[in-house]
């Protein structure tokens, strides 16, 4: 199960915002690089030249990265199953290899000039400052737009290209300075100012390379696995956690959580637990695709009650009463066991006996198992309401015969259906409210068999008790007209 809840229109509104943003970047990126190449020209300036070389790579980089966000957007395929989303990190790989290579030829050029050209002068023109000034205006501008976008989108390309003009915006400063030493004249001003503007280059170059390399090599952001581990703890029904994996993919984290969970949980709860976590992890950490798996477990407080239920459950048959014994050496389990009463005796012992070898495989060889055949009903049986005579006669009966219980009391709501098999009853009771179940069972269960031996046509014999209280009356209620009228329809025995 994956947490990847986001809406398809905010989805597409993101991609829009990324194409929007990296589109005006090729543009502003146009304008600054040839402002700057015109400059260094006509000033002479190898730090405007090589910043201007600089925008030339920019241009390439920024349209690099227009169309790898317009791919990286594109959903998953029969040959890509995560998505494209590493496209970004590819496009932002390939720029930080032409910023390194940037950054060496702009050194070896300044150190050039410094050894072999020591007394160079350059013409620092108002052009040249009027350029430097607008570039940093502009780099400062687009900075500021593709790191609020790169955030809020999570797109690895974006977040190059703001790391990329962050160290455009130091390097014109550099030369800006470099200009200023040079119309103060100080000589070679404009080579040492290129040797800053190669620094920074390069370790523009060296931090790009880092953070995408981690993308391309499925680094687990820092401290994401945990914050995924702290929000599985907080769900009820996990008892442990097995693993915790996350990537990073352009702008989703993708991961997988696996969670030990009780092996009685029914299937439902285990999904909805699934579901649970999965919308958990999405609201936490926003753009995430997370797979949720489970693993059954015993849990250490599981009772042997318990284990012997969840045994029959897989084998899909209906056990009851099931005690439980500890002898001197061994264990000791017995338990009935209800199977349709047309299977023939040798077909309801074998599967009995693979309900027994399941008990003997859970608690060990030397358990002692026994195990009781019932007849299951697995028939739907037509019928109808009985004659008012028939069942004013058990209704009566009913309540004669729990008068000296001194348990049960006010029998009402008898219900009386005549059936092919026989007589079905159903009937409600009032019992003592703080009285234990097997009490009122027992109590119910003697008033069942005195009916029962007295009308022989009762088949089915069924009662409700009820805790006696405010709500209910103690008038015996022997049968209400539209009792049978909504019950007209094949009832189905029910199953102690």
């Amino acid at each position: 199960m994956n947490a990847s809840f986001e809406s398809p229109v905010s989805t597409a509104a993101l991609a829009t915002l990324k194409r929007r943003v990296a589109g005006w970047s090729i543009v502003a990126t146009v304008i600054v690089t040839t402002l700057k190449l015109t400059a260094g020209l006509v000033a002479g300036s190898l730090a405007l030249l090589a910043d201007g070389a600089h925008g030339l790579l920019d241009i390439g980089a920024t349209t690099l990265t227009f169309f790898a966000v317009r791919q990286a957007d594109r959903p998953a395929d029969e040959d890509h199953h995560y998505g494209h989303g590493k496209i970004e990190a590819v496009a932002a790989l390939c720029e930080s290899t032409l910023l390194a290579l940037l950054a060496f030829a702009a050194f070896t050029e300044a150190g050039r000039r410094l050894v072999f050209e020591p007394h160079t002068m350059i013409s620092a023109s108002p052009f040249a400052f009027a350029a430097v000034a607008l570039s940093i205006c502009v780099d400062a501008t687009r900075w500021r737009a593709l790191h609020v976008v790169a955030r809020s989108t999570g797109s690895e390309a974006l977040a190059a290209d703001a790391l990329h003009f962050s160290s455009d915006l130091a390097s014109s400063l550099a030369i800006l300075v470099g200009l200023a030493a040079a119309k103060a004249g100080y000589v070679n001003a404009d080579a040492k100012a290129t040797l800053i503007v190669a620094v920074l280059i390069g370790l523009a170059a060296v931090r790009l390379a880092r953070r995408v390399l981690g993308v391309l090599l499925d680094t687990a952001p820092e401290g994401v696995a945990e914050r995924v581990r702290q929000i599985a703890w907080r769900m009820p029904g996990v008892l442990g956690i097995d693993s915790v994996r996350v990537r990073p993919a352009g702008g989703v984290l993708m991961g997988d959580v696996s969670v030990t969970v009780a092996r009685s949980l029914p299937l439902d709860r285990v999904s909805e637990l699934k579901l649970s976590l999965a919308r958990a992890v999405a609201a936490e950490l926003k753009r995430a695709d997370f797979r949720v798996s489970t693993r059954p477990v015993a849990p250490d407080d599981e009772s042997v009650l318990e284990r012997v239920m969840l045994i029959a459950a897989r084998e899909h048959v209906l056990v009851h009463h099931v005690t439980v014994q500890w002898l001197d050496d061994r264990l000791s389990i017995g338990f009935d066991i209800e199977l349709d009463g047309r299977l023939t005796l040798k077909e309801a012992h074998g599967r009995a006996s693979r309900l027994e070898a399941a008990v003997h495989a859970e608690f060990g060889p030397a358990t002692e198992v026994e195990s009781h055949i019932e007849p299951l009903e697995t028939r739907e049986l037509s019928g109808m309401p009985a004659d008012a005579s028939v069942s004013a006669r058990i209704a009566e009966t009913l309540s004669r015969a729990a008068a000296p219980s001194g348990e049960i009391g006010s029998i009402h709501n008898v219900r009386v259906r005549q059936t092919p098999a026989g007589l079905v009853v159903h009937f409600h009771c009032l019992g003592p409210p703080d009285t234990d179940v097997a009490t009122i069972h027992a109590a119910v269960d003697e008033i069942e068999q005195k009916v029962k031996h007295e009308i022989a046509d009762i088949v089915r014999l069924v009662g409700h008790a009820e805790p006696a209280g405010a709500g209910h009356s103690r008038t015996s209620l022997v049968r209400r007209p539209d009792d049978d009228e909504a019950s007209r329809a094949p009832p189905r025995p029910d199953i102690e």
